[in-house]
């Protein structure tokens, strides 16, 4: 159990939360929620103990292990992947490693004889003589294959590295496990395999994730910081946001019944205050309006941003032609013999273990990267907007984000591109700001006032709900479901994908398969397995040819 009791931390003259008093049970697990800036991670590493807070006391048993989920992706580099993975447990490591030393001394002694039974001994006890095999176990449900396990951490690519780390924080059965945004760089398998560990797993799990069914399917509480505080609720994020949205519903509502009853006393007592018969009664309705206070709904630090794209023109019947299209990068073929026709009622989502295919794909069709090989036309009609995975490139400079918006707008007067961006949440002189100092998620948020200026009727998207918060994903949602266009996508968002995609096209190292159909209902199909099987089967079989 961990004991949240009187914590304040404020950072200068910004409180992020005031007197603090929550307690984390074993067998529940938490999702921590709540706006950009709101001090989620933040308030993980007070729980870790990696920073004090102002006022107040983490209170945990002294026999629990707390393993906090590791950002630093170069701190391991110079150990292996297997022993980065058994360092989460770290007194465990450490008699390990000891032992390890011990046993290959030239001149063992007695005393090294009698330090040894003492090391077996603690070896036994925290499970060591299982350590390598539970490792790989986890390494293997992240999708770090057995060739890579022996390597040095720096040999690693960037995700892959993310993944180790991961299943260091859960190596060794914590008792306490702290998650910053755990499914980052995680594929639909690892991230399905993620929330199996976690329903699962019987201590106590505090995790942040903008992942809205990866917190619907683990979280059995939800901790929402908002107005400086954090207050817990039972249930999944779906459950709370209809638990909160009733409440506030429930507080307006009686305050407008108080209006209502204020004005009928109100205007009994004006009447009749002067009236000698109905005076008594009017000192009495007056003392009742007194009594009633309307009761204060403070302002949220929750925003959501204005997403809406509305296409100048519908498509029509042609949209997009794919033929034979081939690319080969680093050596590697990424692309072979890729074929699709895009329909004027498609909203198709890209789905696949290698996000580089994806990414390579998205960038030949808007003309970002030649292919070897094929071709592809876009119909008469279509105008399209794009959103690349990295989108530095657009941010370079010294403009503010006034002059950056008025490039893609066809409205160039200044109280238009000062508004639109208000509904971007760049509001007053937020707007002036220089492009280059933007954070990841305002970035996004600029992508997308850029792609709605444009009156596309086709979007493109490549991993468009990186860095945004649980608000500005929703916006995008509901945008993309509403928008009357194509749309073709790519995400790690479950709950994304499903809501808008009519159609999945996997894109396998085998052949793509293609299915007009929810996300939902493709992962749960047979037929879609039963052809992955046979692609599978005959690509071995002309490997082995």
């Amino acid at each position: 159990m961990v004991s949240v009791a009187g914590v304040t931390l404020s950072f200068g003259k910004k409180v992020l939360f005031k007197n603090v008093n929550i307690k984390f049970s074993p067998g529940n697990t938490y999702g921590l929620i709540g706006a950009n800036g709101s001090g989620k991670s933040t308030f993980l590493k007070v729980l870790s103990g990696e920073i004090e807070p102002n006022e107040g006391s983490i209170l945990t048993n002294p026999n629990e292990r707390i393993a906090m989920l590791q950002q630093d992706q170069f701190k391991f580099d110079e150990y292996s992947v297997l022993d980065t993975v058994m360092m989460g447990h770290e007194k465990l490591f450490a008699v390990l490693k000891e032992r390890q030393i011990l046993y290959a001394k030239s001149d063992f002694s007695e005393k090294d004889g009698h330090r040894a039974s003492e090391l077996e001994e603690l070896v036994s006890a925290m499970n060591g003589y299982e350590a390598e095999a539970d490792a790989s176990v986890l390494l293997s449900g992240l999708g770090i294959e057995e060739g890579l396990r022996q390597k040095k951490m720096k040999e690693l690519e960037g995700g892959q590295k993310v993944r180790v780390l991961l299943a260091q924080v859960l190596f060794g059965n914590p008792d306490v496990l702290l998650l910053d945004e755990p499914t980052n760089h995680l594929d639909i398998e690892s991230i399905t395999w993620l929330e199996n560990f976690l329903y699962n797993f019987n201590n106590t799990v505090i995790v942040v994730s903008h992942d809205r069914h990866f917190i619907n399917k683990v979280c059995t509480h939800i901790a929402d910081i908002d107005f400086g505080a954090i207050k817990v609720y039972t249930g999944n994020y779906d459950f709370w946001v209809e638990a909160s949205q009733l409440a506030l519903k429930q507080k307006k509502d009686d305050n407008k019944k108080k209006e209502e009853k204020a004005k009928e006393l109100q205007t009994f007592i004006d009447r009749f205050s002067a009236n000698a018969s109905k005076s008594k009664q009017a000192t009495s309705r007056k003392k009742l309006l007194e009594k009633l206070t309307l009761e204060e709904i403070p302002a949220t630090s929750r925003r959501f941003p204005y997403v809406a794209f509305k296409p100048d023109r519908d498509c029509g019947t042609k949209v997009l032609t794919i033929e034979s299209l081939c690319k080969t990068i680093d050596g590697e073929m990424v692309l072979k013999d890729f074929h699709l026709d895009v329909r004027n009622t498609d909203k198709i989502a890209f789905f696949g273990q290698n996000n580089l295919v994806k990414t390579i794909l998205f960038q030949i069709i808007m003309d970002e990267m030649k292919p070897d090989f094929g071709k592809f036309k876009w119909g008469e009609t279509i105008t399209t907007a794009y959103f690349p995975k990295e989108n530095s490139a657009y941010f370079d400079g010294e403009m503010n984000l006034v002059e950056w918006l008025r490039q893609y707008s066809k409205e160039k007067d200044e109280t238009f591109i000062r508004g639109f961006l208000g509904r971007m949440l760049f509001s007053g002189e937020e707007s002036l700001k220089r492009v280059n100092v933007l954070s990841g998620g305002e970035k996004v948020r600029c992508m997308l006032a850029k792609m709605m200026q444009s009156g596309a009727n086709a979007l493109v998207l490549d991993e468009p709900t990186n860095h945004l918060d649980l608000e500005s994903i929703t916006a995008l949602n509901n945008g993309l479901i509403n928008f009357p266009g194509v749309v073709l996508f790519s995400s790690h968002d479950h709950q994304f994908i499903d809501t808008i995609a009519n159609r999945i096209v996997e894109i396998t190292a085998a052949g793509i398969i293609d299915r007009s159909m929810t996300f939902d209902e493709y992962i749960t199909s047979q037929d879609v397995q039963k052809q992955r099987d046979k692609l599978y089967h005959g690509h071995q079989r002309l490997s082995l040819e």
